[in-house]
Parts: C-alpha cells; sequence; structure tokens
C-alpha cells in the first residue's frame, strides 16, 4: 500500500513538472503548424496567417521585426514545444530577415473579422 502512494506522488510530481503551454486548451483554440498556408504582414508589428482556409490568425509582435517586410518574404514559424502544436503565444517562435520577433499576442480571428481584413491583408 506504501508503494501505491509513492508511485502516485511520482506520477503527480511528473505531470507537475510539464509544461501548461503544450497542453491543448479545452476550447480547442491549439492549431498544427503543418496547417499554415499563407500569411500576410499587416504592418510593422502585425502578422496574419491562414490555416488551411479553417481560421486566420492575427499575431502582434513588440518589436518592429516585420517593418519593410512583404507577404512574399519568408518567415519562419517554430512551435517550442517541437510538438507541431502552438496553444499560445509562448508556444511560437517567428523569425524575420534572421531576427527573432517577440510575440505580444496571438489572437483567432471570427469568420466576420477575417472577412473585414483589408484585401490586400488578408491571407
Amino acid at each position: 500500500m506504501k508503494s501505491d502512494f509513492v508511485l502516485i506522488g511520482a506520477v503527480s510530481t511528473l505531470l507537475l513538472g510539464l509544461p501548461a503551454t503544450a497542453q491543448p486548451r479545452a476550447d480547442g483554440a491549439c492549431f498544427w503548424t503543418r496547417d499554415l498556408r499563407n500569411h500576410t504582414v499587416g504592418d510593422s508589428h502585425t502578422l496574419y496567417f491562414n490555416l488551411a482556409g479553417r481560421a486566420v490568425y492575427r499575431v502582434e509582435t513588440s518589436d518592429s521585426c516585420l517593418a519593410g517586410m512583404s507577404a512574399t518574404d519568408p518567415i519562419v514559424l517554430h512551435d517550442r514545444a517541437s510538438s507541431g502544436q502552438v496553444c499560445d503565444k509562448t508556444n511560437l517562435d517567428i523569425s524575420a530577415r534572421g531576427a527573432r520577433c517577440i510575440v505580444a499576442s496571438m489572437t483567432r480571428l471570427t469568420p466576420a473579422e477575417a472577412a473585414a481584413l483589408p484585401r490586400r491583408i488578408r491571407p
């Protein structure tokens, strides 16, 4: 019986040590990086990307790492956990022109918000 408590304690300790950001969110707000299809640059701080036609996300950076970029310039998106899944801004690394962008926010747009984007920045 004592060994059962030790095993339960060890498993609990392991589970508590896992990063919360690697766990899928209950609201379904996670996405797979393999679903990224297109991106556009709104301004020096804003990136929009399309997830296989099912969702559009807006990513705001705290620096101006996107200044002078266009939709045809390569942008590297990488999930920090290397799981292929991004659930919030802390899971996402963005690099543009070899410089790392600091992600300030990541928002999934509603279909109405995505449709309201100007054509030139709609991903």
